[in-house]
């Protein structure tokens, strides 16, 4: 015997109008509209960020080579190694979740091949285990093993500017910012929208069960300040023909 699970969402009530299904929907909280209007699940006792995926998605755009960028890395091995970018318009308050990626079972050089195309300059955060020494890399520890791939690790791991390392406060964080319309995600990055749908809580906990983008999203914003210009952006100025550029570069 075989089984199939059909999800119907309130647009296959055809018998009520476009009107009354928005009606609906917005008679819910925020939070709970994908959940009940669309079948997306809510687990234990309620979702990390209760905010709705139209207040943080946006189209991607080509994002302006003045803004300060920032890599995140979230360390695993059967359990996915997550990698996010960041780019942070200063004027604004905004911070943007560019890239995103996460892989099981590959080593630091593997993630590195991966990785570096986003940008050999490109600042990257790590957690507080990635000063672990690991048998798969003969006692080296993991931030070490990726910078000896090329990767431009951050000096110390991710904390706060006061050296705190709080989870929640973290959290916290990305919420106050999504909330405000301070923190905005490509909509093309799914599997960010499936672990940020399914970032839950039991007894008041969070579950630390496919959070690997998130728990690399959260250690980006903390180093938030240590986001930097692609140096590319420095070479750009138009100079005379024949005017040497300071960086190594003829324009």
């Amino acid at each position: 015997m075989t089984r199939h699970v059909t999800f119907m969402t309130i647009d296959d009530a055809e018998h009520y109008t476009p009107q009354q299904r928005a009606a609906i929907v917005s008679a819910y909280p925020a939070h709970e509209r994908e959940s009940r209007a669309r079948g997306i699940p809510v687990l234990g006792s309620g979702r990390v960020f209760p905010v709705a995926e139209e207040l943080i998605a946006c189209e991607p755009f080509r994002l302006p080579r003045y803004w300060p960028r920032l890599g995140a890395l979230d360390f695993g091995w059967d359990h996915p190694s997550a990698a996010v970018e960041l780019a942070y318009d200063t004027e604004a308050d905004v911070v943007y979740v560019a890239k995103a990626c996460r892989a099981s079972q590959q080593t630091p050089a593997m993630q590195a091949l991966t990785l570096k195309p986003w940008g050999e300059w490109l600042p990257w955060a790590w957690p507080r285990d990635g000063r672990r020494e690991t048998l798969e890399g003969a006692g080296v520890a993991l931030a070490r093993q990726y910078a000896a791939h090329g990767l431009n690790m951050l000096s110390s791991h991710a904390q706060f500017a006061d050296g705190s390392v709080s989870v929640e406060a973290g959290l916290m964080e990305m919420l106050d910012r999504m909330q405000s319309g301070r923190f905005k995600v490509f909509s093309t990055l799914l599997p960010w929208f499936e672990e940020f749908r399914l970032y839950h809580r039991k007894d008041g906990q969070v579950v630390k069960l496919r959070d690997d983008l998130m728990a690399a999203t959260r250690y980006g914003v903390m180093m938030l300040r240590e986001a930097v210009v692609d140096p590319a952006e420095f070479k750009t100025a138009r100079r005379k023909a024949g005017q040497s550029d300071p960086l190594g570069a003829f324009r």
